[in-house]
């Protein structure tokens, strides 16, 4: 091991660094640091939970310690894929700059653009943004890119697996070529070796771990369920929670929907839960978060969005829900434990449906996770016809769509056509008596017919078959003259 004393930096830097309890540099901070400190471009390839924030931020610090950033004209810039990750390089940033007139901003959704213009109107050293916010700036006029000395891309498989790479492609086009350049990711797919090759200036390669491995302080465990029941499995969850004297963990799911269905149904049996996805507004995520962080809040129910990269570095206990649908995410989410040498729990919950993704996940970790098995009364969490089993995709599908049909047949508004016989039509018999079609002058009755035909065949064929239904024509209520009489059409027994 290597002491950050070691590595070059400055006595400001290594003060900061100490304050914060670190003493021993991790592998990828040992190899990059020295290199970014050269201002040579760097190629680092390690997993979550490596120390790759500080393996770019402290030479950044140093690098900038020199110098007078613009107004809107950031010195660097450090491109993270979710606002979660891009406020945690931020924070970062914060503690290993204490001391030193350095200025940042950070540049995420779901906060106000008039505080981050205010920032970069001031000027920043250090602009850390996620790619589509930090565009929305660049084309509001409020931000240029010609100065950016040093440029950083976080995570950049993830941003990858979120479609990114034409931003960042678009994003290193408008910064200027001659620029140092520290480039992480977890996993080198071709696209992400193409983006290195087309932008990277003869990089140094470093790479402190095979990709997509676990690490070996991460006791990992499959619980098999005999069913694919969701009530089995929650009550699965909640007996993994209680007989592992769990401090704090945080629960994956592979669909938002489910993250608020199993937070809830924590909380309903007294469990200290909270959800985090996408689809919460920024505050609220940030709140969770930082709840989670101080340990006022035990579980953490969470979409992949949370998987990759958040610095948590004392959670005991992960808990897959789902087994994930890309293998590669159960690296990263079981990433979140065992974090700097300490050691974690990680347990994945399976059911016969899962049978695939399994496959895949174990081919790709290399290893077998020890089998638990929960002694439960599956019997009595079965559904109420005592078949453990779920409507298929063409049963959820036809249920889908007699809903919908039903919806619009229900809440639909009479037709406005454009002809005054539609405009005139009298209210369904069960409502109002029509008045009879004599009671209008014969010739007023011949000119609305052609119309009422007219409108009647524009109309799609699901509303003609809904006015055919009803055996009547749309302008006539339940009295059709002859001439206008059609045969029913042939049923042909389909929907």
């Amino acid at each position: 091991m290597t002491d950050f004393s070691d590595l070059g930096l400055s006595p400001a830097t290594l003060k900061a660094v100490a304050e914060t309890g670190y003493t021993t540099a991790t592998p990828i901070q040992e190899q990059a640091i020295p290199v970014a400190l050269a201002g040579r471009d760097v190629l680092g390839i390690a997993q979550t939970g490596t120390g790759k924030t500080a393996a770019f931020t402290l030479p950044m610090i140093d690098r900038l310690a020199a110098g007078r950033s613009k107004a809107r004209m950031p010195r660097s810039l450090v491109i993270a894929p979710t606002r979660e990750l891009a406020d945690q390089v931020a924070s970062s940033f914060e503690k290993y700059a204490a001391g030193q007139k350095l200025s940042w901003a950070l540049l995420i959704g779901g906060v106000s653009f008039g505080d981050q213009e205010a920032k970069l109107d001031r000027g920043v050293d250090v602009l850390i943004a996620t790619p589509g916010r930090l565009l929305d700036h660049f084309e509001r006029g409020k931000l240029l890119l010609t100065g950016v000395q040093i440029m950083v891309v976080d995570e950049a498989d993830r941003m990858l697996d979120m479609g990114f790479i034409p931003d960042i492609e678009r994003i290193f086009k408008l910064t200027p070529p001659k620029k140092q350049t520290l480039f992480f990711s977890a996993t080198m797919p071709p696209e992400i070796t193409r983006l290195t090759k087309q932008f990277l200036n003869d990089p140094t390669r470093i790479e402190v771990a095979r990709p997509a491995t676990t690490a070996e302080t991460i006791a990992q465990h499959i619980v098999p369920l005999p069913t694919s029941e969701p009530k089995a499995k929650r009550t699965a969850l909640r007996a993994l929670i209680e007989r592992g004297e769990v401090v704090n963990g945080i629960v994956f799911c592979n669909r938002k929907s489910e993250v608020d269905i199993v937070a809830k149904s924590l909380k309903k049996h007294g469990f200290d839960a909270a959800a985090i996805h996408g689809d919460l507004d920024q505050a609220t995520r940030m709140r969770t978060l930082d709840s989670f962080r101080k340990g006022e809040l035990k579980l953490l129910v969470a979409s992949d969005v949370a998987a990759r990269g958040l610095d948590i570095p004392a959670v005991g206990h992960v808990f897959n829900y789902d087994v994930p649908h890309h293998a590669d995410d159960y690296v990263h989410r079981i990433g979140r434990t065992g974090r700097a040498g300490r050691t974690g729990e990680a347990y994945m919950i399976t059911t016969p449906a899962d049978s695939k993704n399994l496959d895949k996940v174990l081919k790709l970790i290399g290893k077998t996770p020890e089998t638990l098995s929960l002694d439960l009364d599956w019997d009595s969490l079965k559904d109420e016809g005592g078949r453990s089993r779920r409507p298929s995709t063409r049963e959820r599908g036809s249920a889908r769509s007699r809903d919908r049909d039903r919806d619009r047949t229900t809440s639909r508004r009479p037709r406005r056509e454009d002809s005054e016989a539609a405009a005139e039509a009298p209210a369904a018999p069960e409502t109002a008596e029509a008045p009879a079609p004599e009671a209008r002058p014969a010739r007023a009755r011949r000119e609305e017919a052609p119309k009422a035909r007219s409108a009647e065949a524009k109309a799609p064929p699901r509303e003609r078959r809904r006015d055919e239904d009803r055996d009547s024509v749309v302008g006539f209520g339940a009295d059709v003259p002859a001439f206008l009489m059609r045969p029913p059409p042939a049923t042909s027994g389909k929907n």
